[in-house]
């Protein structure tokens, strides 16, 4: 054999190891070259008779993480080529043979007569996880680390190397339709419980443990693969079938609306595979795994979601003439909610933190919220008390700024006043190092102008973290006319550190994020004065592929939170910069009605102790006037709430705040929650097409208004037939 990527060797019992080590890679991912040593592998075990069996496990400290994506976009690069050429059908059949070649081999493994154990330790998923369902045998290290799991719907996929029939087969198929569509990474004992592992061994253990499996006389039969296998629950044309098909095509609308062709192709997969012999079945997964490869949902998903946030999260727009920084030490002033979350989350990956504000008892308030995170993560078994004990102990609550000295960075998170803020950076830059970087995590408020109150404005950065800081994966950069390489190398590589995702953008007002949620909201606004349901607006929403309605997400964000940046703009701009139906709603809800939101349990939802949150009744006397719901078009409703998120972003483009579609895509998804399907804000425009876009959007305008105006970039781009990814290779080029 020719092996670059495993290591095989035969001990004195017969039994074989390979073990996958790929050089020059920290993770193992599953190439062509991996298939092509993979088959030399399995043609050996099975045409050696001294060989009993074998086990397959990993050299490094994660097992895989699946195939490599950018393989499978080369497919539909090579489709397209071969169309060209060759014409569709013989590019559709090559395109189909390539994409099943990996189901194809672990069946070949699955069937050639010899044992196959797979012993896991680390992260196991997607194609890897496949790999190891079609061994006959499973082992699993106890090890914290070690997680299985199918997570290939999360970027447009579906497991189409077997996953959806073996699972199907191995779990009651409400459990495993559940797991496909849900794509979480499962800790070792509950996969053991779930059916989809046998073991569970010390780490150092897993390899002897699959060896004594197949030295016993391990079974090299799947068991679907013996005649009288019967599936968990049964046929699908069956009393006890049709307790699961029904609701679970009904829970599928329910959560996707249809707008992802992977979860249908999942439901369909497992429905028809059930119905047939385990070769046929894996040809019918295999034809829907094509198709969905096809999609630009796929397409889409797979460029943002892994290849663009593996960039990004890699340093792709970090200087490359500034030498690392390391961040031991971080100042966070203001221990409010965010400024507590950004301490919590900056203790936990290890960093001492000095937590300041303007009282000890404020202090200690904020650090209280780092020791109610891990009491939570205690109470469900994911940390110990002497992990609480040690982040607590990285917490110092202070409210004195002369704490602040030693700090390699301080991050403000004070109220969002520019002269509140402008205190509070004399009062720090007054006795931190002389190189230190200052970070503030205003939401809105531009980072050129909070700069002035800065006697060092190159060493002045903006860090905006979203709420809940510990949930939110996104964090804005925020480069202000005086801002400095270092500080923006300084500030993404403490980004990196804390394990979220960063993007890089220039100033302006609300930046990139809050610029698209504030034309959501707005819309959701406008909506409900115009009459619509509030009802319909939050259907709308969800239905569009928001995770939330917009009145829904008002709430979370605080309804006086966006009336005091309503005022504020108004202050600086005028009254012509912000639209006065929202203000007046805003002044009804806040002040006349005392409804903040979420955090008071009173806003546009109700938020009752116990039970479900329901729409205020109220809403309707806040309406001028009320809409027959039957003369609503919904679907009109669903492209306002992208569309204008859409143009907004591609105004923050033409404006030069966001200068690579990768951030802006990445950070509308994680940031907001933008449409997953579609790959982004600006991916849902170069995928509709710009022309298209541009007559749904002047469409709209025509009926809506001016917040609907098509900006001039993207007007050049109809005439130039472009797209913003196209462009931005160009400048790169």
């Amino acid at each position: 054999m020719n092996l670059t990527n495993f290591r095989f060797e035969t001990d004195a019992d017969g039994i074989a190891l390979a073990t996958w080590d790929m050089p020059g890679r920290s993770m193992n991912v599953i190439t062509p070259e991996v298939m092509d040593e993979l088959a030399q592998i399995v043609d050996a075990v099975a045409g050696d008779e001294a060989i009993k069996g074998c086990v397959v496990t990993s050299g490094k400290d994660n097992f895989s993480g699946g195939a490599d994506l950018t393989m499978l976009q080369g497919l539909g690069r090579e489709y397209e080529r071969m169309k060209e050429e060759q014409g569709e059908e013989a590019a559709m059949r090559h395109f189909f043979e390539e994409s099943r070649r990996l189901s194809l081999l672990y069946r070949r493994l699955e069937t050639c007569g010899k044992p196959f154990a797979a012993a896991v330790s680390g992260v196991c998923l997607g194609g890897a996880f496949e790999l190891a369902l079609a061994c006959h045998h499973r082992v699993l290290s106890d090890d914290d680390k070690t997680r299985v799991g199918l997570p290939e719907i999360k970027v447009g996929l579906f497991p189409g190397a077997g996953g959806t029939q073996r699972v199907a087969r191995l779990m009651q198929t409400g459990d495993a339709l559940q797991m496909l569509f849900k794509g979480e990474q499962i800790r070792p004992l509950m996969a053991k419980n779930m059916g989809l592992a046998h073991a569970v061994a010390p780490k150092d253990e897993i390899v002897a443990s699959a060896k004594a499996w197949i030295k016993g006389g391990g079974s090299a039969v799947a068991p679907w693969d013996v005649p009288k296998f019967k599936a968990p629950s049964g046929k699908v044309y069956s009393p006890a079938g049709m307790m699961i098909w029904p609701p679970a095509n009904a829970i599928y609308r329910r959560e996707t609306h249809d707008n992802y062709p992977a979860a249908k192709a999942i439901l369909t997969s497992v429905y028809e595979g059930l119905q047939l012999p385990m070769d046929l079945a894996l040809k019918v997964e295999s034809r829907y795994f094509a198709k969905i490869l096809r999609s630009n949902e796929a397409a889409a998903m797979i460029r943002t979601l892994f290849i663009s946030m593996g960039e990004l999260n890699k340093g792709a727009r970090r200087p490359k003439d500034v030498a690392p920084t390391s961040v031991r030490k971080v100042g966070v002033v203001g221990a409010g909610f965010m400024g507590a979350g950004v301490a919590y989350v900056s203790a936990n990956a290890g960093m001492e933190v000095v937590l300041l504000d303007q009282s000890m008892e404020a202090a200690e308030k904020g650090k209280a919220y780092a020791h109610k995170l891990v009491t939570n993560q205690i109470n469900k078994g994911r940390a110990k008390t002497a992990d609480r004990d040690a982040l607590l102990a990285r917490i110092q609550a202070s409210a004195d700024y002369a704490d602040l000295k030693d700090c390699d960075l301080v991050i403000e998170a004070v109220f969002e006043d520019p002269k509140v803020k402008a205190e509070v950076i004399g009062k720090v830059e007054a006795v931190i190092g002389a190189d230190v970087i200052f970070a503030s995590n205003t939401s809105t408020l531009p980072i050129t102008g909070l700069a002035k109150a800065s006697g060092r404005p190159e060493q002045f950065v903006g860090i905006h973290f979203f709420s809940p800081v510990e949930k939110m994966m996104l964090v804005e950069i925020i480069k202000g006319e005086g801002t400095g390489e270092r500080a923006i190398a300084t500030a993404l590589d403490y980004v990196r550190a804390i394990r979220k995702t960063p993007i890089v953008v220039n100033d302006s007002r609300g930046f990139f994020a809050n610029r698209c949620v504030t034309a959501y909201l707005l819309e959701g606004h406008k909506m409900l004065l115009e009459g619509v349901p509030p009802a319909m607006i939050e259907a709308a929403g969800r239905m569009a592929g928001m995770p939330v309605g917009p009145l829904s997400l008002n709430d979370e964000v605080a309804l006086d939170l966006g009336l005091k940046i309503a005022k504020a703009t108004e202050a600086q701009l005028g009254p012509e910069a912000v639209d006065p139906g929202q203000k007046q709603l805003l002044i009804e809800l806040v002040e006349n009605q005392g409804r903040l939101g979420r955090k008071n349990k009173k806003g546009f939802y109700d938020y009752p102790e116990g039970a479900p949150k329901r729409l205020w009744p109220g809403l309707k006397d806040l309406q001028p006037t009320r809409l027959d719901p039957d003369s609503v078009d919904v679907e009109e409703l669903k492209h306002r709430l992208l569309v204008v998120q859409a143009l907004e972003a591609a105004r923050t483009v033409g404006e030069g705040v966001v200068t690579d579609p990768r951030e802006a895509d990445v950070g509308s998804i994680l940031g907001f929650g933008f449409a997953p399907f579609t790959g982004g804000a600006l991916s849902y425009i170069d995928f509709m097409g710009a022309r298209a876009f541009v007559d749904l959007a002047r469409g709209l305008e025509a009926k809506h208004g001016a917040r609907f105006s098509v900006p001039d970039n993207l007007v050049r781009m109809v005439e130039t037939g472009g797209t913003f990814y196209g462009e931005a290779a160009k400048q790169a080029a």
